[in-house]
Order: C-alpha cells, then structure tokens, then sequence
C-alpha cells in the first residue's frame, strides 16, 4: 500500500496536481495498478519472443523522387513568390518558438 507521502512524490514526478481529498481514490488506483504489474511480473517468459508490434504493421513510407519541372513554370513561381532570395523561397515558419 502506497502511502500520502508516496502518492504526492509520484504526482511531483508525473507534475501532476493532487488535491488532500483525491489521495484516497489516488491511492486505490494505483495501488490496483502496482498489483497488477506484479502479476505480471510472475509470468513466465523464457522463450517467449520480443513484440515489436501487434498490428503487424509495415514502413508506409515511400522512396523519394526528383521530379523536375519545367524551367518556365520555376521561373514564374520565384517571380510571383513575395519574400525570395535567389532561388531560395522564404516560408513561415511551422514552429512557434522558432527564431530561426
């Protein structure tokens, strides 16, 4: 059985926040969830093979490819596009945080 001490550490470690009137059903749920880890822990899995995966799912991803276009078509592109320098196309960045 875990104790209040126990349970508040835990909670610092997940930096979760946990009410005085919580740690009873807290305690409970986890204490169900150690006991059941160590049931699984008496298991015995000598020969048994590694999981990687359950679904048995395969690399969905493809080979990249150089498609070239046509030299008019590239050279209207970086004509039309508002912030440019050379051939170089300067985007919004995807990150918010990023300062880059």
């Amino acid at each position: 059985m875990l104790t209040d001490t126990d349970l508040l550490h835990i909670a610092k470690l997940a930096r979760l926040r946990v009410e005085p009137e919580e740690l009873p059903r807290y305690s409970e749920q986890v204490g169900s969830i150690l006991e059941y880890v160590a049931k699984l822990q008496e298991l015995d899995t000598e020969g048994v093979p590694e999981l990687a995966h359950g679904a048995g799912l395969s690399n969905v991803f493809r080979v990249d490819e150089v498609i070239s276009s046509d030299p008019d078509v590239k050279a209207r592109i970086i004509a039309a596009f508002p912030h440019k320098e050379g051939d170089l196309l300067e985007v919004p960045a995807v990150f918010s945080d990023r300062t880059e």
